[in-house]
């Protein structure tokens, strides 16, 4: 369901919009929300939630790693995208779930006009690591 109305968005956004995504802000266009919900240091495996504000959707990336690896995304609010590099572009809904296999270009974040959230969980790889890539343009972005 897509949800304009920020107020509305937080009573269904169940795991909480969190601080400002300002760590990782030049990775993305438009405002993000970071909400941890495993300690990395006590927990080996790292899941956040992570919430867009409508049209806010991050660069290209890779989730980069020799052996293991990758990311799952669970979608649980609002409404997104999420698109492969040379594939179309996947509409995320709330109980949507994304595999991404490790070393595989892609992108993910809210439609133009919802607020949307999703747990990332990234997945323990040998020599892993993220590597950033271009901004999904407005062209591209705008056409979805």
């Amino acid at each position: 369901m897509k949800i304009v109305n920020k107020e509305e968005f937080e009573q269904v956004n169940v795991f909480g919009t969190g601080m400002a995504n300002e760590a990782f802000a030049q990775y993305f266009i438009g405002d993000s929300f970071l909400n941890p919900l495993t300690d990395p240091r006590s927990c080996p495996l790292f899941l956040a939630n992570v919430t867009f504000e409508p049209g806010c959707r991050n660069n290209w990336h890779i989730h980069q790693a020799v052996e293991g690896g990758g990311q799952l995304l669970i979608c649980t609010a609002g409404e997104g995208w999420y698109q492969e590099e040379g594939k179309e572009a996947v509409s995320l809904v709330p109980g949507t779930v994304i595999t991404i296999p490790a070393n595989v270009k892609h992108w993910h974040g809210a439609k133009a006009d919802s607020w949307f959230s999703h747990i990332a969980i990234e997945i323990p790889g040998k020599d892993g690591g993220t590597k950033w890539c271009e901004p999904v343009d407005d062209e591209a972005y705008d056409t979805l």
